[in-house]
């Protein structure tokens, strides 16, 4: 079989201790054998120093920049193996690691793993190249690792050659979740896309919607950076500026592009809130830089540097503003805390990164906390190689303690935990004392049913290899002078929500609310956003909701229009307001004074009824045309003064219906009564024989008054049957809804008008005839006084009528009814009722005579009398004394002879010379 050995490249240069490794062996950070040996790979150091010189040859280089947090990382995989090692977990199987630093560099990590792949006890450290690794037997079973996403991605794809299983306790990009590119990687944290969602929460939680961000342009950085732009943008959160700055310390524009976030954080005067994807070491530059620029914001912290003491313990830290971050949920910490107690008893001949760090100790002697620490951080290995043991060793207890990050240390043990409680399950039924028992890939499927007792609660990775488990909400505070990193709350990463131990954390939570981060203030309720010139849909200007729109809550995009005609908004409103219903109310002052008129007439009515009751034989009473004529025109006005009540109060299918047909019925029979008696009049004084016959032929007073009235009964039947009237509601008034009646038809409601102005009319015209008769029997003219009230009364209630609207329509249609109604009623009645209480000489038969008498003889002797004239008035005659004192029915039939009492029948004869005298007598006999 074909194979092909690569050789990981430790070549000698030459004699400089600069190098960094001599052989293999001398690239291993800390290593310690055992049945199954763990991998391991973090960035102990924070860069790789770059060769200087052309060419560039091949030569792994030395590393500076000592990490403290990550060396500590290493300490608890070793920590976790020796616990592990000393119980009964893996039933006298030993754990064995080999831990390598990838100095954050992507290449060397890549070197390392290629020794993982390295077939097991081989002496050259080879990896052969095969179609099937389903029986290879690597160098390591499991890899616990790396620190940085980027990293993490390469070796990921490198160990799935061979289905190694890979845990990392740090890496969080979303990407590492796709089973498909990274089969074999797993995590003992949530991915970023949970952090994302948690800190855009905490976001809209503090009301902040314009934000900058500045993260390392990595894999890493830029997933993040992806991962909180969409998680931003479901949230409405406007991003206003990214600064991405380059992933390595050694690159030259790094200086230059730290200068530049730090002045476009200056000039974002709006933007207050500073979300940071970036590593440690970056943002230790970064702060620097902007406490010199005395920047104050809120710091939104990843979890790279959440819980980083070196950050927190900066000179003037807390002139920054607020640190707020989201860090790994930690656990028990003390088993790990006396480890370190003891850890200056350990050896250091098989642990490189201790031994270095002793050598810190002594180079970075008698300094106070952050300049050792500095110290530390600045030292490369080419330095340390070459200082080794000139100084004496100084142990600080209290150092590694103080840095300890303990969501990292405790997702670090729990990686380690996972792949012992696999190892377990592959070691039921073999003896893994032999490192060929089991593969790798069959450790990976074991690895996925894992489930883990962690304070008392059982965790386990899910379907994309990642571990759910919470953030722990960290608050930077000031607490006696310098800066602590506290915990004040929980964020669920399954539920989404905050979860506060008491209310004293809640508050140091809420308080973050008083800074505000908007790019525009908000829109009230009755507000809308309008955008402006800029591309983000946070800045904006807010303008006023129109007239019948609404919005009910802050930052809306659009106002809702009021969702039926019931409702009405005014400018800027925040909800909409039922319409007022108006109609004319039985309370309004108005109504009741037009009910006022009309009981006054109704009033009116029954007071003429009275009179003319009780003064039944009086000749003003019988000139009125009987006790019956006048009940009828009386009852008619009755009812027309009852029918204004149908006008007011709501409108009812009943009303609308009720109030004109009995108004137009009740009119049209008092106009048709009055219409006799106006015929009446002018045929008892008429001594034209022409005009007399004329109206012999017309008077017949019921069949006249039944078909008048028919007529309009007809025309209103028709009306209610056809187009009936009906209740409407009338939305011409912004803010009201009139109740109305709808009449159906104008045509039919004008018809119905019309008719009864035609009946006046004739009415009118017939009593204009008669105005010139006697002063006490002049009833014509009081007729056509109250014809002309009502004309000019409906003349102007049309304009008035057509150009009105509310819910005072009804009350001008009631005032003119009430105004023709009580025209023709004082009219016909008040004259009467004056002379009968307060002329009553004047009411009695011999004036009546006296005064028909002399009105008679002035017509008679002012005509030229014919025989056909005289014919006719004495047909007049004779009708009118039938009338009176109960002659024959002929003449009241219509009949056009005169017969005088006692003689005999007048036809073509002339009269005797006092035959005019004669008849006056017979005329004031009628009257």
């Amino acid at each position: 079989m074909a194979f092909v050995i690569f050789l990981i490249p430790c070549f000698v240069i030459s004699t400089d201790l600069a190098f960094s490794c001599q052989n293999a062996d001398d690239f291993v950070g800390a290593s310690s054998p055992g049945d199954i040996v763990i991998g391991g790979l973090f960035a102990v150091h924070s860069e790789m120093r770059h060769p200087e010189g052309d060419p560039i040859k091949p030569v792994i280089q030395n590393c500076a920049g000592f990490e403290i947090q990550v060396f500590l990382q290493t300490l608890a995989i070793i920590h976790a193996i020796e616990t592990i090692n000393n119980s009964t977990l893996l039933s006298g199987v030993t754990l064995g690691y080999e831990i390598y630093d990838t100095c954050a560099e992507v290449t060397k990590a890549m070197a390392s793993a290629l020794r993982f792949l390295s077939k097991f006890n081989s002496s050259e450290d080879a990896v052969e190249f095969k179609c099937n690794y389903s029986d290879y037997i690597p160098r390591v079973k499991a890899v616990i690792g790396a620190s940085y996403s980027e990293v993490s991605m390469a070796v990921s794809r490198l160990l799935a050659l061979q289905l190694i299983p890979q845990v990392s306790p740090a890496s969080s990009a979303e990407i590492l979740s796709d089973k498909i590119r990274f089969p074999s990687f797993f995590r003992t944290i949530p991915s970023d896309f949970h952090q994302t969602r948690a800190m855009t929460h905490l976001i809209c939680e503090s009301g902040w919607n314009w934000i900058g961000v500045i993260a390392t342009d990595d894999d890493n950085g830029r997933f993040a950076l992806e991962s909180f732009g969409v998680q931003a943008m479901a949230n409405n959160v406007c991003i206003a500026f990214k600064e991405m700055l380059p992933a390595y310390l050694s690159d030259s524009t790094f200086h230059t592009k730290v200068d530049h976030a730090v002045e476009k954080i200056v000039k974002e005067t709006k933007v207050n809130v500073i979300v940071v994807f970036m590593r440690q070491f970056h943002v230790l530059k970064l702060f620097k830089k902007a406490i010199e620029r005395n920047v104050n914001k809120i710091w939104i912290a990843s979890d790279n540097w959440s819980a980083a003491v070196k950050i927190s313990t900066i000179p003037n830290i807390r002139q920054l503003g607020t640190v707020v971050g989201f860090g790994f949920k930690s656990g028990d910490m003390s088993s790990f805390q006396e480890f370190l107690r003891n850890l200056h008893e350990k050896p250091t001949e098989n642990n490189n990164f201790l031994r270095e760090y002793i050598m810190l100790l002594s180079v970075c002697a008698n300094l106070e906390y952050h300049d050792f620490q500095k110290c530390i951080t600045s030292q490369s290995q080419d330095n340390l190689w070459e200082n080794d043991g000139t100084k004496p060793q100084i142990w600080r207890d209290d150092f590694l303690n103080a840095n300890v990050e303990p969501g990292f240390i405790h997702s670090t043990i729990l990686a380690v935990y996972a792949i012992a409680h696999a190892i377990k399950g592959q070691c039921k039924d073999r003896d893994c004392k032999d490192p060929s028992a089991f593969t790798p890939w069959e450790l990976l499927e074991e690895l996925k049913k894992v489930v883990i007792i962690d304070d008392d609660k059982e965790v386990k990775f899910d379907s994309n290899g990642d571990m759910n488990i919470s953030y722990d909400v960290l608050l930077w505070k000031e607490i006696d002078g310098h800066v602590e990193i506290t915990t004040v709350a929980e964020y669920d990463a399954e539920k989404g929500g905050f979860i506060f131990e008491d209310e004293e954390k809640k508050k140091d939570f809420l308080a973050l609310k008083k800074v505000q981060s908007i790019c525009s203030q908000h829109c009230k309720p009755g507000q809308v956003k309008r955008v402006t010139e800029s591309p983000h849909t946070c800045c904006y200007e807010c303008i006023s909701c129109p007239e019948n729109h609404y919005s009910n809550k802050t930052d809306m995009d659009y106002c809702y229009r009021c969702n039926n005609k019931t409702y009405w908004a005014p400018i800027n409103s925040s909800t909409c307001y039922r319409k007022t219903v108006y109609f004319l109310a039985w309370t309004d002052w108005f109504a009741i004074f037009l009910l006022l008129l009309s009981a006054f007439g109704v009033v009116l009515v029954l007071s003429v009824c009275v009179i003319f009751t009780k003064n039944l034989d009086t000749p003003v009473v019988k000139a009125s045309g009987g006790l019956t004529v006048c009940y009828i025109i009386l009852f008619s006005h009755f009812l027309i003064f009852l029918s204004t009540i149908f006008f007011i109060g709501v409108p009812t299918e009943f009303k609308c219906k009720t109030r004109q047909a009995v108004f137009g019925i009740s009119f049209t029979l008092c106009i048709s009564c009055i219409l006799i008696k106006s015929l009446k009049i002018l045929l008892a004084f008429s001594f034209d024989p022409k005009i007399q016959n004329f109206l012999k032929c017309m008077y017949k007073p019921i069949p006249t008054v039944v078909t008048c009235t028919g007529i309009q009964v007809i025309i209103c039947t028709f009306w209610l049957i056809f187009r009936t009237p009906f209740v409407s509601q009338n939305f011409s008034i912004p803010r009201a809804i009139i109740l109305e009646c709808n009449e159906g038809s104008i045509v039919a409601f004008g018809i119905m008008l019309g008719y009864i102005a035609a009946l006046a009319f004739i009415c009118f015209i017939f009593a204009f005839k008669g105005r010139k008769l006697p002063e006490n029997y002049n009833e014509a003219k009081f007729i056509t006084f109250g014809m002309l009230i009502y004309f000019i009364a409906w003349i102007v209630f049309i304009p008035v009528y057509a150009t009105t609207f509310g819910k005072y329509l009804p009350a001008v249609e009631i005032i003119v009814v009430l105004i023709s109604n009580y025209g023709i009623l004082c009219c016909t009645f008040l004259p009467k009722c004056y002379i009968i209480i307060y002329k009553q000489e004047t009411n009695t038969k011999s004036a009546f005579l006296k005064m028909v008498y002399t009105y008679s003889s002035k017509s008679a002797g002012s005509v030229a009398v014919s025989q056909v004239s005289l014919d006719s008035k004495s047909s007049s005659f004779r009708a009118t004394v039938t009338d009176s004192y109960k002659t024959e029915n002929d003449s009241v039939n219509g009949n056009c002879h005169l017969q005088v009492p006692g003689k005999p029948l007048i036809k073509g004869k002339v009269l005797p010379k006092n035959a005019a005298r004669t008849m006056v007598r017979k005329r004031v006999s009628s009257i």
